[in-house]
């Protein structure tokens, strides 16, 4: 579906969702909101992120519309309690970006809203193949792109065109995720470096000891390389996720209790990995898989969230009106 048709489908389901007699019968108990990196101007940055006026947008209308934004463990709690005095909000930041502290911060600060940030044990330390930043850099410094493992040449001079592109060659990787590792030699053709593209985007571990300390802040797991689980072995597998669990705990010095999966869709984790998180001794993980809780007992290792990329797409999904017309 092109993003004018997404847009306008949104619009109008967000629309619909505001009718009082389908509010009722959509209503949601919670809702997990999920962030990556907060953008000051997402046009240089290819529109991979979430601008500050939407993610602003979403805070304002949470709060207008009488949602709660509370941490992970208390949503969790007010749920196993049955408690139906208010609906809650949990806002999830995955992979630790600099600009969840620099933009996003005192935006959280000024709400008073409490939020998770999701940490891979590569991106403090600059170990993590960052393929996504690598593709981005690659068409915001080049005209002209080409891509060998996919046996594509792309010629993009104005922003329009070098997204699109970046969203085609994206979406072949998420395809299957192994086609990551086939963009190491194009990344080193043109002299792109990962670790120093993580130097940029990422927290270094000074900076996410001293966040982790911030009463708003909670802290929680995303595996050692931000592997796709489901792709590795089983003995993998568990060591992403331990070693992981093992490197913040000894860093912030605090017991590490939540972790997401990277990706999080159904070919990124599943029943597998939900034994494995719990083996390792985490007691939720997250997924990217589209929706609200309902229930005041959901599945801990597979909870939902919701991800959006505009004001109609977040309203549609937390009115719960494309969850009926688009099911996840």
């Amino acid at each position: 579906m092109n993003q004018i048709l997404r847009d306008w489908l949104y619009y109008g389901a967000s629309r619909v969702g505001e009718l009082p007699f389908l509010r009722s019968r959509l209503a949601a108990r919670a809702a997990i909101i999920m962030f990556h990196e907060i953008q000051r101007d997402c046009q240089s940055e290819l529109m991979t992120g979430t601008s500050v006026s939407l993610f602003e947008y979403c805070l304002d209308w949470l709060q207008r519309d009488g949602w709660s934004i509370v941490s992970l463990d208390e949503c969790l709690e007010k749920l196993a309690r049955n408690d139906r005095s208010r609906r809650y909000a949990v806002l999830t930041f995955d992979d630790g970006y600099r600009d969840n502290v620099s933009v996003a911060l005192p935006i959280l600060e000024r709400h008073n809203a409490p939020f998770m940030m999701y940490v891979p044990t590569g991106a403090p330390t600059r170990t993590m193949q960052t393929w996504w930043l690598g593709l981005r850099k690659l068409f915001l410094s080049r005209d002209k792109v080409a891509i060998d493992a996919l046996g594509r040449q792309f010629h993009c001079s104005d922003v329009r065109s070098k997204t699109s592109a970046l969203t085609e060659v994206t979406r072949w990787v998420h395809q299957d995720y192994r086609r990551s590792a086939t963009l190491a030699p194009t990344f080193k053709q043109n002299g792109i470096s990962l670790a120093a593209l993580n130097d940029e985007y990422f927290l270094d571990e000074r900076e996410l000891g001293i966040l982790a300390r911030h009463p708003l802040a909670s802290i929680g797991g995303h595996t050692a390389s931000h592997a796709a689980l489901a792709t590795l072995d089983e003995s993998s597998a568990r060591a992403e996720l331990a070693d992981n669990r093992g490197y913040l705990e000894n860093l912030l010095q605090f017991p590490i209790r939540h972790v997401a999966y990277p990706y999080g869709g159904p070919t990124a984790c599943g029943p597998r990995e939900e034994r494995l998180v719990k083996e390792v001794g985490f007691q939720t993980a997250v997924t990217t898989r589209q929706g609200r809780l309902h229930d005041h007992t959901p599945n801990h290792f597979s909870l939902p969230r919701i991800g959006f990329s505009s004001r109609s797409g977040f309203t549609a999904r937390m009115s719960g009106i494309i969850e009926v017309v688009q099911p996840p």
